[in-house]
């Protein structure tokens, strides 16, 4: 999560997405010249927990006198009213339960403020868009519910758990995976389960621990060496909790050792991820999913058969991330099938990504197989994203893991007229190009280096780039790219390391 240090905070400096702004302290709660999640991000209150008590009551005050319920405020989103009821349940009846519990006038208007909040979001839950935002909106009310009495909390718990048991059934894939296939929101919501299985309250924990565990174990795959989540589909790093806190806290709240490594093939197949992890620190994940659910496609990218891979734990094939939130040319680009490692067809994307979370027509998966021993495997299958192309071009992809650590990609796209097609790899920034010559090029990286062969059926350029690792930032990186024509075109690369 963004590190918002005491002393900044009580100089009016606040960092949210890569980006920090100065709005004073007390701060000015309504910043709406700034980007609306770094306004959201604001009003999460997440910040909060570097603050001790009286900080942390006189900004929470001031935020209850000068940022009222009315038409257009931010804060009173159902987004971020769920995130800060959840954080000032945790920072005033965790951290300072000492404090408060001797501050009754506090006490007092912090509790009408949660009786506004609660009753405003019980009624204002986001139906609308479901997913994440409405498994927050429940969270948030289980949560507060089971930290008072009374039948106003009673209320909010039986709305909150009506809601989670429609929706965990519905959100949890039984793979363990999140639904929107994000491994960022998939992060977030093992955490949500977490914060409630913390509550021991006997009717939360019996329906949340047994998808909590599946959902940590499914954490754990989609996780590179480097102890961070794959990039797939909206992820950006550094928002929610570090993948080994949060599967260590797991680990004990459950009474469970999630420590052992888990070495050799994985699948996912509810979520269509599939790939390779061992002792060296070598890793691959590749994406033959659906692009999500499709009544929320929010956060998906047109990335079918898209993979990362790390060597000797460094990543070195990486997906182009996120930038930002807003409906831009960043936004355009990174969910375009063109920044992912798989094929594009006449300059389109497989899924017609519009808008800043939308998606039109969109491509399906077929025919996937997975076919894996000890010594690596093979994943193959053909998606329909491009059928609606003139000639209807088909895209088909089989990658062959090995445990040497050798991956081979082999492409072919059949189709009844010609059609132009171009096969993308992106490097990491840290990688560097040493040779390049005759479809061959021998790169190097932080932890030695790797050969790449490619057909001589294509032609081979490389590509000045950007990778977004995180929001609001971009590292130059460099794309190999493979281009052929025709109506039935092979396209095949290796990629071995050479340590």
């Amino acid at each position: 999560m963004q590190d918002n240090k005491t002393e900044h905070l009580l100089n009016g400096k606040f960092s949210f997405v890569n980006c920090t702004h100065n709005i004073g302290w007390m701060p000015e709660w309504n910043c709406e010249y700034l980007p609306k999640l770094w306004q959201y991000n604001l009003h999460y209150f997440e910040w909060l927990w570097a603050l001790e008590y009286e900080d942390a009551k006189a900004v929470v005050s001031d935020w209850i006198d000068s940022h009222k319920l009315a038409r257009g405020q931010v804060g009173w989103e159902p987004y971020p009213v769920s995130l800060r009821l959840m954080n000032w349940c945790g920072v005033f009846f965790s951290k300072h339960r000492v404090d408060i519990e001797s501050d009754g006038e506090f006490t007092e208007r912090l509790w009408k403020s949660f009786f506004l909040q609660c009753q405003w979001l019980i009624k204002h839950l986001e139906v609308h868009l479901l997913g994440n935002h409405y498994f927050e909106n429940a969270a948030a009310l289980v949560f507060v519910g089971s930290c008072f009495e009374g039948q106003s909390a009673k209320k909010w718990l039986d709305c909150g758990l009506g809601i989670l048991h429609e929706q965990i059934p519905e959100q949890i894939l039984p793979d363990g995976m999140h639904f929107e296939l994000s491994p960022m929101y998939h992060s977030r919501m093992v955490y949500l389960l977490a914060i409630l299985a913390a509550t021991k309250n006997r009717l939360i924990t019996e329906l949340v621990e047994e998808p909590l565990e599946r959902m940590v174990d499914a954490l754990k795959k989609i996780c590179h060496p480097d102890g961070q989540i794959a990039l797939l589909n909206d992820s950006a790093l550094g928002i929610y909790n570090e993948p080994d806190q949060l599967i260590e806290y797991c680990g004990k709240l459950l009474d469970r050792d999630f420590s052992q490594e888990q070495c050799g093939n994985f699948e996912l197949p509810n979520a269509g991820y599939y790939g390779w992890r061992d002792k060296d620190d070598n890793y691959v994940i590749c994406d033959a999913g659906n692009i999500g659910p499709d009544y929320i496609p929010g956060h998906a990218h047109a990335d079918i058969f898209n993979f990362e891979l790390s060597l000797g734990g460094q990543r070195v094939i990486i997906d182009s991330g996120v930038y930002d939130y807003v409906e831009s040319d960043e936004r355009r680009y990174c969910r375009s099938t063109a920044a992912h490692n798989t094929v594009e067809i006449n300059g389109l994307d497989q899924c017609e990504c519009w808008g800043a979370f939308r998606v039109a027509r969109r491509g399906y998966p077929r025919d996937i197989k997975f076919q894996a021993d000890e010594n690596g495997f093979v994943l193959s299958g053909n998606h329909s994203g491009y059928e609606r192309v003139p000639g209807g071009p088909i895209h088909h992809r089989a990658v062959h893991w090995h445990e040497s650590g050798r991956l081979k990609i082999c492409d072919r796209i059949t189709s009844k007229r010609p059609v132009h097609s171009i096969s993308h790899m992106h490097l990491h920034s840290e990688c560097e190009i040493v040779s390049f010559n005759d479809h061959e090029i021998i790169v190097s990286y932080p932890a030695g280096q790797f050969l790449i062969n490619m057909s001589k059926q294509s032609v081979v350029s490389i590509v000045n780039s950007h990778y977004c690792p995180r929001f609001g930032i971009k590292l130059k990186s460099n794309v190999i790219c493979m281009t052929s024509e025709g109506s039935d075109i092979r396209l095949a690369y290796s990629l071995m390391n050479m340590d």
